[in-house]
């Protein structure tokens, strides 16, 4: 009886053992490397029926197509054999090599899993290999074009970059998004505004198309050499007329998801000449004008005016500094403020940017300010030009005569300086006789101690069972909690701007964390809704002004122009003060 015991199980374990080793399920892909304009197809096979299939995250691709699921059975020779396949259509979203994780289904009771498999994907191909007809017909109709305005620039020359997107009237696009930017890594960018965009005609390469400008960018060079303007890429939903024939006779529609791309670029950026580049150079290039005024002239002592340094033109207007004004000592000069009135079209930036100086005379005399000049690259002559501001005279016509000095134009240097003479009731203040009292001690026993010692135990316990509750509910409020460690990031960061002042890298950094903080706070966003565009509607919708809402874009562009252009620990003190008022302005306008 033992035997045969024994021989059913060998049999039964044998039997089971031989099923399990005859189930199949594994992942099969279309192709392991494909151009990310290109379509993968992956098929989750199986040869035994099974239950509760859970697919792989397609976390770095687009589905496009699927779940598809087919199902056959043939008999060959007596032999019953089956399949069962789960197929999806898949757009890649990046390049490089990608893995697709393992896809699980239960089959007679058991967990089976597929092997990962990973598929390189490359940058965008000039014809994606796919043999299906409506695909080629997508490819041959369809082309996104980024259109440069100069090959060869200058260092910080400006650049226009257009991308259009060709599509011919055989096809139609009901619908595209941006899967692959630009990151522009090497150019100062700003994308100007598409208002009044419409669909236009035109051709290409000798054939009649629709296209759409999908968008323009302005760039400015910040080194020379090669430098590689990364593509732009679409993924769109093309209709793409087939053969077949509704029941009306009218030409039936094939959709489908195609990823067009306006390929890399190549830019070879010339350095500015050395021969001939004057001391005074700060970066200009373009082509401007440049002036030293004052609001007046003659003026009383304690009285003050303003000094303005302006450049206006067209030009790199934000990547270069202004020069500083040189005055006497004897005249009491406030840190500028500086201003910009700026616009971006596809001829660059255009308008002014000025440093305004409140001066304020302490005597009576004739100061003068001294010359200043301004240098430039002028693009046209390919040359550098120096302009001249001329000098301006203070005429102070009444207050205190500067006694430290013979000549009211000439700034003190400490010399003439009175002695300071001391006298004998310099210590006047200190107390030379003591008024002692003696401390009567009270005994502890009964007194205002003792019994507040009995009696703050029990006054503690609700004020401990409130506090608790109250911790509970703030621990709850799970968006509250957000907003106040938001909040607290801000200061955080603001402090941390302010230890880095003279550090140019680490306190635009911080102060820029300090910012979008602050906004996620009192915004109730999240830092990918963190785009000019939307903190503009939203401050707008939340009643701050367009001034106070204007400087605070403005400090967001300094934290970014801080990358490419030189910042002064004076800017960076203004740039952090005038973050600290901005910020506190807009805490009382925001509703």
């Amino acid at each position: 009886m033992k035997l045969k015991a024994y021989i059913s199980l060998f049999l039964f374990v044998a039997s089971t053992s031989f099923v399990a080793a005859q189930v199949k399920f594994e992942a099969k892909v279309s192709k392991t490397k494909l151009g990310i304009n290109e379509r993968l197809r992956v098929d989750f096979e199986m040869n035994t029926d099974g239950d509760n299939f859970n697919p792989p995250n397609f976390n770095d691709f687009t589905v496009v197509g699927g779940p598809n699921q087919s199902v056959s059975h043939s008999w060959v020779n007596g032999v019953r054999s089956f399949s069962k396949t789960y197929s999806y259509f898949l757009a890649p979203k990046k390049t490089g090599n990608i893995t697709i994780a393992q896809a699980t289904i239960e089959i007679e009771g058991e967990v089976y899993k597929t092997s990962p498999v990973t598929v390189q994907i490359t940058s965008a191909v000039s014809r994606p290999n796919d043999p299906d007809d409506v695909e080629n017909v997508a490819d041959d109709n369809l082309h996104l074009i980024a259109e440069i305005s100069k090959g060869n620039p200058y260092l910080n020359e400006a650049i226009t970059v257009v991308y259009k997107l060709y599509v011919s009237p055989d096809i139609g696009v009901s619908n595209f998004r941006e899967i692959d930017s630009p990151k522009y890594s090497d150019f100062w960018s700003q994308n100007v505004d598409l208002k009044g965009n419409k669909i236009q005609n035109g051709q290409f390469q000798g054939r009649d198309y629709r296209y759409l400008v999908i968008r323009k960018t302005v760039l400015y060079p910040q080194k020379s050499g090669k430098l590689e303007i990364e593509p732009l890429s679409l993924d769109i939903t093309v209709e793409v007329p087939t053969n077949k024939r509704d029941f009306f006779g009218g030409r039936m529609m094939s959709q489908v998801h195609k990823t067009v791309s306006a390929g890399s670029k190549t830019l070879q950026v010339k350095a500015l000449p050395e021969q001939g580049k004057p001391e005074s150079f700060t970066g200009a290039v373009g082509d401007f004008d440049f002036k030293l005024t004052a609001s007046k002239t003659d003026l009383n002592a304690t009285e003050s005016l303003q000094a303005r340094l302006e450049v206006t033109g067209n030009g790199n207007l934000k990547l270069f500094q202004l020069p500083k004004l040189t005055l006497p000592s004897s005249l009491e000069v406030y840190e500028p403020e500086h201003t910009e009135n700026i616009r971006t079209s596809l001829d660059g930036m255009q308008g002014g940017i000025a440093d305004s100086y409140t001066i304020v005379p302490q005597f009576k005399g004739k100061y003068p300010i001294q010359d200043v000049e301004f240098s430039y690259f002028d693009l046209k002559t390919e040359k550098y030009k120096t302009i001249s501001s001329g000098q301006l005279i203070i005429n102070v016509l009444d207050g205190p005569t500067n006694s430290t000095s013979t000549d009211a134009n000439l700034a003190t240097t400490g010399e003439g300086k009175q002695r300071v003479v001391m006298n004998n009731d310099q210590f006047a203040f200190v107390k030379s006789e003591a008024n002692l009292e003696p401390i009567i001690s009270e005994p502890f026993l009964n007194s205002t101690w003792y019994w507040s010692s009995l009696l703050l135990p029990l006054m503690a316990i609700p004020m401990a069972m409130v506090f608790r509750k109250k911790k509970a509910e703030r621990r709850a409020d799970v968006k509250g909690n957000k907003i106040r460690k938001a909040d607290k990031l801000a200061k955080k960061y603001l402090g941390e701007a302010k230890k880095s002042l003279g550090q140019k890298e680490a306190f635009y950094i911080a102060l820029e964390k300090a910012l979008h903080n602050y906004l996620k706070a009192k915004l109730h966003i999240e830092t990918s809704d963190l785009s000019k565009d939307r903190i503009e509607e939203l401050l707008l919708k939340r009643q701050v002004e367009p001034s106070v809402m204007s400087d605070f874009l403005t400090i967001l562009d300094s934290c970014e122009l801080a990358r490419y252009t030189p910042f002064s620990e004076v800017t960076m003190q203004h740039d952090y003060d005038k973050a600290a008022k901005t910020i506190s302005v807009i805490d009382k306008q925001i509703r």
